[in-house]
């Protein structure tokens, strides 16, 4: 079996932490076994390899999150990354593809697509051992996850199972209703409809025909390149809505969608995270401090603060949801970036300069980094390694180290222990 995580997002759901580069996904707030905290993909993928040691995990993003992914997950993934942002379907073909292509994987493969971001417990993974089974003995070209609903909401899809199929362990389906009123969502839910997990469970042939409707490509290199010819469309409503044979298996375990700070604060570990304290610990007020400033909260209550490089967030836990609304106001460029080889965090900007402080791993190089727009200023505060720069070769890197860089010019660090500099772009 393979799995294929769906990774997106534009990061503004849990702004400031969240940013166009680093989505709510990536950002470390959740407790972690080993102690400190961990990000919902990082908790998502740990699950995956305590479950299913033997499942390979291929993750299908977009080329904004390839630097953090790498840097949260390291090489333990694949990672498939669209050429441009499109929709659910296209994504899911292109690393359908590239299994077939790339891994060699059988048209026999069993794939279960699923978001690398809920918050559950091992038993949705069992659910998913028994999805592929059930693919396995053909219940039926495509299974999917239904989620039992707790509550009549509308803002799910909803699975519909065929009538006289409420109860068993695999449920032919009849249809599917996409975010319905509250009482609608009450009778379906009486009629024994389940919310739509989006985990669909499938043989690899299964979606190669589907692409082949739209592109026959001789490799995988062409199809990526080819890769706008695909329609802009989501995976439920190209295939699964289209689907002859669908069927659905229910899980009642845990099953959150952290998508909000008021629906994220009753996971966080503790009222602060990071450098904060807050007064009374009993006041219902959480604090996550990225900001590396010191956070002092007196006299709140049912508070949500936030304060990272991108900004401050204070709003009470009930407002949270109106978020993006007014973070769709702001500034979009990201101020803190995670890369495989370390991290990028803006510290000052002016009309004339922005300064940056960048921390590179040991035994790490940052790639070619290019500075057509801008000449920059290099100074080293701690660590070892050397810079190489077009025309120039080779320089040795050390503490107290000062090097500037031509507008036009491209280098690349590589570092022999961890270092920390500053990097002014003029």
């Amino acid at each position: 079996m393979k799995i294929i995580l769906l990774s997106g997002g534009s990061g503004k759901r849990l702004w400031p932490v969240s940013n166009n580069a680093r989505s709510k996904q990536f950002v470390r707030v959740l407790p972690s076994p080993s102690g400190g905290t961990e990000s919902m993909v990082q908790r998502v993928v740990r699950q995956i390899g305590e479950t299913m040691p033997d499942c390979d995990v291929t993750i299908a993003t977009g080329e904004a999150q390839l630097g953090v992914i790498k840097a949260q997950l390291g090489t333990g993934v694949d990672i498939v990354t669209e050429p441009e942002r499109r929709d659910t379907f296209p994504a899911i073909a292109l690393a359908t593809s590239y299994l077939a292509m790339e891994k060699n994987c059988s048209d026999d493969e069993v794939v279960v697509v699923m978001p690398c971001d809920p918050f559950t417990d091992n038993g949705y993974f069992a659910t998913i051992g028994r999805m592929a089974e059930a693919v396995k003995d053909n219940a039926a070209d495509l299974v999917l996850m239904g989620i039992c609903p707790t509550y009549a909401s509308p803002k799910f899809g909803y699975v519909v199972p065929q009538k006289g199929e409420a109860g068993k362990p695999v449920m032919r389906v009849e249809g599917f209703t996409e975010k319905p009123s509250e009482d609608k969502a009450a009778k379906l839910i009486a009629e024994g409809a389940l919310w739509n997990g989006g985990v669909f469970a499938f043989k690899l042939g299964y979606m190669k025909a589907i692409t082949g409707r739209y592109m026959q490509a001789a490799s995988f290199a062409e199809m990526r390149k080819r890769y706008g010819e695909l329609p802009k469309i989501s995976f439920d409503y190209e295939v699964a809505e289209k689907a002859k044979s669908i069927a659905v298996l229910p899980f009642s375990g845990v099953w959150r969608d952290l998508g909000t700070w008021n629906t994220l604060a009753d996971e966080l570990p503790g009222c602060c995270i990071g450098n904060a304290i807050v007064d009374n610990p009993e006041c219902g007020s959480q604090v996550i401090n990225q900001s590396g400033l010191p956070l002092l909260c007196i006299g709140t209550s049912n508070l949500i603060v936030a304060a990272s490089p991108d900004g401050i967030l204070v709003a009470d836990k009930e407002h949270c949801e109106r978020l993006k609304e007014f973070v769709d106001k702001l500034p979009q460029e990201p101020r803190y970036e995670e890369f495989g080889w370390g991290s990028r965090r803006v510290v000052d900007t002016s009309a004339s300069a922005v300064t940056t402080h960048v921390c590179i791993q040991q035994g790490s190089s940052t790639g070619k980094i290019y500075s057509d727009e801008h000449s920059c200023v290099l100074t080293i505060l701690s660590g070892n390694g050397n810079v190489e720069i077009t025309g120039r070769g080779i320089i040795t890197l050390s503490a107290g180290e000062v090097i500037k860089i031509v507008k036009g010019e491209a280098y690349e660090i590589t570092t022999s222990t961890a270092m920390q500099l500053i990097e002014v772009r003029l």
